[in-house]
């Protein structure tokens, strides 16, 4: 059991998801750290929402409407290239990583996300 504990109350994520299910997952998942969240449901929103906010990481889904997610975050890379950008797709084949990588995303975990394993990976950044 990790009894490692998380405390990023002066941390804002922002999420880029379409799917309400998974955002709720991952609001749940995110719940114990006291991180303050927003919620964009594809990557125009994303990128408008990155603009008006002060974000400390984006946890970036890759399929979204109107804007996919590496269109989203090499727009939003451009405006601050230094904002952690964490890529979450289904596709979880190595060249997956790499199309992440490319567009800007500085890390990458695959559907179905493990809490611990994404609680970890934010840290990393934090």
């Amino acid at each position: 059991m990790n009894t490692k504990t998380f405390n990023w109350s002066d941390k804002t994520i922002l999420i880029a998801e379409d799917v309400e299910s998974n955002y709720l997952f991952l609001e749940e998942v995110l719940a114990i750290t006291e991180v303050n969240i927003l919620w964009a449901t594809n990557g125009q929103n994303a990128i408008d929402m990155f603009t008006k906010n002060d974000i400390d990481l984006i946890l970036m889904d890759i399929q979204m409407p109107l804007l996919n997610g590496f269109d989203a975050t090499r727009a939003i890379k451009k405006i601050n290239p230094k904002v952690p950008i964490i890529s979450q797709t289904a596709y979880a084949m190595a060249e997956d990583r790499g199309k992440s990588i490319a567009a800007g995303c500085d890390d990458y975990i695959s559907k179905p996300i493990s809490s611990q394993k994404l609680l970890n990976l934010i840290d990393k950044y934090f």
